[in-house]
């Protein structure tokens, strides 16, 4: 009898531990949708609005076309074929091309095309943001003509009309200007399709909605621009973090800037095809965020308690809880089968604990299938690849998406070991041969 009494309170003890944990894990649960509520109204205004349109341009602008690559003589020239083919005024057009420590044939490539060529061979400073600002300081120096300048990579192509729809933001005030970032290469495999439904969703119901909403959007690696005032107030580049982007997103924003978006403007990326390739890409993302946050995040929480920025606010989200939030679940996940192999009634206790498990993560599949659903259906158009991949892409994109923990737990074990890598680029289409695709 009082081996049955011992048993009924360890079962006891062991039931309210497990309980506590349960109230934790609700509580995250809790934070997350608290956090991230807004970007639930976001995707509820563009399925409900129907977006403001600009006004055309009442001037044509003078820009300059800014391309960092690196060992890109295979796509470069896809992409100068592309600016040429703009139906905006070339005479307004100058392109530069930063041929960053290249041993391949690039620099020759973009010359033959016109451009007018850098080269650059430094081998301890290494990344995009470096070689912006070689080519940005050198520009700032002669006194360049250029109103603002659209940065591109040496993988992209552009739409036709892509300039033009960039003037016409630029033309109503705004200095810093992203674009639609589509993809050339949507249908090679789940990992491709991962990459371009996620920059078409960020595009649609982030940026979209933040424009119309009258806050700040967010630069999303390549296809935005810049006034040259914002350059001559930084003397150059001064962004060097892993995720330069992040970076002077977040840095305009805390000195008031507001980012705009050009929804028509739309340019095609070349997606990593490998896991190899996307491991290693957004292990430097993910300490890219990191670096981002521990140095900005003070300014952004200080922005959005002292001003009452909700584009901070915005910001904040985007580099730092779900993160976290994720991280702090799955240990309390991992304490549940600890405690279940620590006490007698290990089979009981396994079991609570795969359950949770279980619905925790049908719970995160189920949400970012609704997520790549919605961004499907709405975009489906602009989606280049046959039916039936689209459909099952919505499937896979999920899975995709929670690889993202794996990469980020070991961005903070390998912190220090983790820096810039290149990733070959060998996609060469041209926009036609893109939308080609939907058939």
């Amino acid at each position: 009898m009082v081996l049955c009494a011992c048993t009924g309170l360890n079962n006891r003890k062991g039931e309210i531990e497990l309980e506590t944990i349960y109230i934790i894990q609700q509580c995250l649960a809790f934070a997350f949708i608290l956090c991230y509520a807004y970007q639930l109204f976001y995707v509820a205004y563009m399925l409900v609005k129907k977006p403001r349109r600009i006004e055309d341009a009442k001037e044509k602008h003078r820009y300059g076309v800014v391309i960092c690559a690196r060992n890109e003589e295979n796509v470069i020239g896809q992409l100068l074929q592309s600016i040429a083919d703009q139906d905006y005024p070339q005479e307004l057009l100058e392109v530069f091309v930063v041929a960053d420590n290249c041993d391949d044939a690039t620099a020759e490539v973009a010359r033959s095309m016109g451009a007018r060529v850098l080269e650059r061979n430094d081998k301890t400073r290494i990344g995009k943001g470096y070689a912006l600002d070689f080519l940005f300081k050198r520009l700032l120096a002669q006194e360049t003509k250029c109103e603002g300048f659209l940065v591109l990579d040496a993988d992209n192509v552009l739409k036709e009309n892509y300039i033009s729809e960039m003037n016409r933001v630029f033309d109503r005030g705004y200095r810093v200007i992203t674009s639609y970032r589509n993809s050339k290469n949507y249908n090679t495999n789940w990992i491709s399709a991962g990459y371009s439904l996620w920059f078409v969703r960020e595009s649609k119901y982030l940026n979209h909605a933040r424009m119309d909403l009258g806050t700040s959007c967010a630069i999303s690696g390549t296809g935005f621009m810049v006034h040259v005032d914002i350059l001559r107030k930084n003397y150059g580049w001064k962004h060097h973090l892993l995720t330069e982007d992040i970076e002077f997103t977040t840095d305009s924003i805390i000195h008031g800037e507001r980012v705009g978006y050009a929804a028509g403007a739309m340019l095609y990326d070349e997606q990593p095809e490998t896991f190899k390739q996307s491991w290693a890409q957004r292990l430097r993302w993910s300490k890219g965020f990191y670096q981002v946050l521990g140095k900005y995040g003070k300014k952004l929480a200080s922005n959005i308690f002292r001003k009452g920025s909700f584009a901070s606010y915005d910001m904040l989200m985007t580099i730092f809880p779900a993160l976290f939030l994720t991280l702090l679940s799955i240990a309390c996940h991992a304490v549940e089968f600890i405690y279940a192999f620590s006490v007698p009634n290990t089979e009981i206790y396994l079991n609570m604990a795969i359950t949770s498990f279980a619905a925790t993560f049908l719970k995160c599949y189920g949400l970012l299938y609704i997520v790549g659903l919605i961004t499907t259906v709405t975009e489906w158009k602009n989606i280049n690849c046959p039916s039936l991949d689209k459909i099952l892409y919505t499937f896979t994109f999920p899975l995709f998406m929670l690889t993202y923990i794996p990469v980020s737990v070991w961005a903070i074990i390998r912190f220090k070991h983790i820096g810039w890598t290149p990733i070959k680029h060998s996609v060469v289409k041209s926009v036609e041969q893109i939308t080609k695709m939907q058939k």
